[in-house]
């Protein structure tokens, strides 16, 4: 393989160039610092991924159109279907119009009564009695993912899965080891022991982008000029990716598009500049002339209620005009913070680290029911499903191995526009089976039901969340009654099994007192009651006509981290604390954090009690040889000086 650098003689001495860049900036890419100019950050997006996911299943030709098809309705088109015009708002029917030869896959489902999903030929007819799966998708991008990793040095590599589809990696630190290995220059100390000092100009005249596509400068006549270090560490960038998307299309089959720049935002772009299967590099010297042409509403955040805004408050939806705007009449318009976060924006400014987190925080699994279900019966068919859907995902997040875990259970149920939720926690200690989560959905479904004017249904979900690691190294109750050596190496192999020190007290599960439903389910009839959840996506949503909405009930509300506080559009307030959300998942984990306070309180308020009964019977020790009054008085004193309520408590009177 030749080598992508064309090396002209370096020029030595107290002479010789010097590079706009520092060494401490070049240090940066070491910490993935997103204050460095050097980082590079990639985006890899996968072309058409639920068409791809069936083509590969199917063994079908890369050229032979395809749709993946949801009842009636197209979620996913492949580029030889979009050839002839066809598209995700396209009909099965008018698609077959347009292309014959299209093959249209039904999604998995999972079909009343069985206790996996599968692939039905007749599930279109069948939407009464058929529930969408996307599990097919969702394992074949853990495979990606997964690749994505074992193609990455294990200490330098720092990745983020945005959604089903995609991911940010950040190469800074791999880009960084590599600077080192092929200019041993650069691992000189800088002169006079200053990390403020200029780097030495490259040794390189030209780079080879090999089949890149390469954003041109603004000014042609620009390119004769000498790379700087931000092109070089760009350029290794863009072999690493290319060596990635290679590994990928070799070992299962996809292909994928990447964008290679030197912040999320503009690689994101990047990425969708060139499809299907192609690589796109913006240099740091190009970005402005990438940006001027192009609408802010292709840019994340700006494609809503925001980009609507900044086009009727300046009248133009093109980066080029609204770059004439100064930064204090978008603060004037928009507000300081959002206006300052356009102004950047609009320039290719854009400082979001890469969350490297994979963990997912909540699960859920609907259906809208078209017609709607009238009875109990029909209800608990549909939550036996919801439960086996949900099981089948914990069992790949690890519960069998106790690895992770979810804390809480909720349903919601929704009929003539009103949405009713319930909760309730998932007992601990003990494994987590799918039968326990389907009487958990059952108890909750008879709750609701009891409030009556609960049909006709339009839409059940159930969700799981508060999402835990699982606790390693504990022994069960039979370790304690065995005796001598057997003892002794149970012991052993306790503390083999236990990863790090002992858990710190803070962190141990306490004994809780025991409470009737009726006592501590007062506090969610309140927060859920309503419309609170008003807009649970349903099948349709499951599917890919909103790819990124499902992945975000997965993993974190906010995907990429990018999103600045003041153009959030919320939609959701909590009935509790008038705390507004985003959607109906954060409101989700919202109430969980809600929950998870209220049996804090209610067992801070059990040890209180203890201690206060403690406190008086003390007391009263010390009363049988002091007056009666003054026994009272020392009482009241007591108490009041060694327990101060808490916001919310109460005094405790005795008889």
């Amino acid at each position: 393989m030749s080598s992508p650098f064309h090396v002209s003689s370096p020029v030595h001495g107290t002479g010789r160039p010097k590079s706009q860049f520092t060494y401490r900036q070049l240090s940066l890419l070491t910490s993935y610092s997103a204050s460095s100019p050097l980082r590079v950050i990639a985006h890899i997006d996968l072309d058409a991924f639920y068409a791809q996911c069936e083509m590969v299943r199917l063994g079908i030709a890369e050229d032979q159109p395809l749709a993946v098809q949801q009842w009636q309705g197209l979620i996913a088109v492949n580029y030889p279907a979009r050839a002839f015009g066809i598209g995700r708002h396209c009909t099965v029917t008018d698609a077959k119009k347009l292309c014959p030869e299209l093959i249209a896959q039904h999604v998995a489902t999972w079909k009343e009564g069985d206790e996996r999903w599968a692939y039905h030929k007749d599930a279109a007819s069948h939407i009464r009695t058929h529930k969408v799966s996307l599990d097919p998708y969702r394992l074949e991008s853990r495979k990606i993912l997964a690749l994505i990793k074992e193609s990455l040095p294990s200490d330098l590599q720092k990745v983020e899965k945005a959604s089903v589809d995609e991911v940010f990696v950040d190469l800074s630190a791999q880009v960084h080891s590599i600077l080192l290995q092929r200019f041993p220059e650069l691992a000189n100390p800088p002169p006079y022991d200053d990390p403020t000092e200029k780097l030495p100009v490259p040794p390189v005249t030209a780079l080879d982008w090999q089949a890149d596509a390469l954003v041109d400068l603004e000014d042609a006549e620009l390119e004769t000029d000498d790379p700087d270090w931000d092109d070089v560490a760009i350029l290794i960038g863009s072999e690493i990716v290319r060596d990635v998307r290679a590994q990928i299309r070799r070992t299962l089959g996809y292909t994928c598009s990447a964008g290679v720049a030197g912040n999320k935002m503009i690689s994101k772009l990047g990425s969708a500049y060139k499809k299907p299967n192609q690589q796109t590099v913006i240099r740091n010297r190009a970005v402005q002339y990438f940006l001027s042409d192009m609408k802010f509403t292709k840019i994340r955040n700006l494609g809503g209620k925001l980009g609507d805004q900044v086009v009727s408050t300046f009248h133009t939806e093109t980066i080029k005009d609204l770059l004439l705007v100064p930064v204090e009449q978008m603060k004037l318009k928009l507000g300081d913070d959002t206006g300052v976060w356009l102004y950047n924006t609009i320039r290719g400014i854009d400082s979001s680290e890469v969350n490297s987190r994979t963990q997912i925080k909540s699960m859920l699994s609907a259906k809208s029911f078209r017609p709607s279900i009238n009875n109990r019966e029909q209800g608990v068919k549909w939550l036996r499903i919801f439960a086996a859907d949900i099981f089948s995902r914990l069992v790949e997040e690890g519960v069998l191995e106790n690895k992770r875990r979810p804390k809480t259970i909720g349903l919601h149920h929704r009929t003539a526009g009103q949405t009713r939720s319930r909760q309730s926690s998932i007992p601990q200690g003990k494994m987590l089976e799918e039968a326990t989560l389907f009487e958990l959905a059952k108890a909750l479904f008879s709750q609701i039901i009891q409030e009556g004017q609960v049909w006709p249904c339009d839409n059940l979900s159930l969700s799981v969340g508060g999402f835990e690691d699982g606790v390693t190294g504990n022994r069960g109750i039979g370790a304690f009654l065995i005796k001598g050596d057997e003892a002794r190496e149970s012991k052993t192999v306790s503390r083999e099994g236990s990863v790090g020190p002992s858990t710190p007290a803070h962190e141990r599960p306490e004994k809780r007192r025991k409470v009737d439903s009726s006592g501590i389910q007062r506090f969610f009839s309140k927060a859920s009651g309503g419309d609170s959840n008003r807009g649970v996506d349903d099948d349709v949503a499951e599917a890919d006509t909103a790819k990124h909405q499902i992945e975000t009930r997965e993993e974190s509300p906010n995907r990429t981290g990018e999103e600045p506080t003041p153009i959030t559009n919320y939609t959701k307030v909590c009935r509790r604390c008038d705390a507004r959300l985003e959607d109906a998942e954060a409101l989700q984990s919202h109430l969980d954090w809600h929950l998870a306070k209220d049996l804090q309180d209610e067992e801070r308020g059990s040890r209180i009690f203890a201690n206060d009964r403690s406190t008086g019977s003390r007391s009263q020790k010390t009363a049988a040889a002091a007056s009666s009054s003054s026994s009272k008085k020392s009482t009241r004193g007591s108490t009041s000086s060694n327990h101060k309520l808490e916001h919310g408590q109460s005094k405790l009177k005795f008889g």
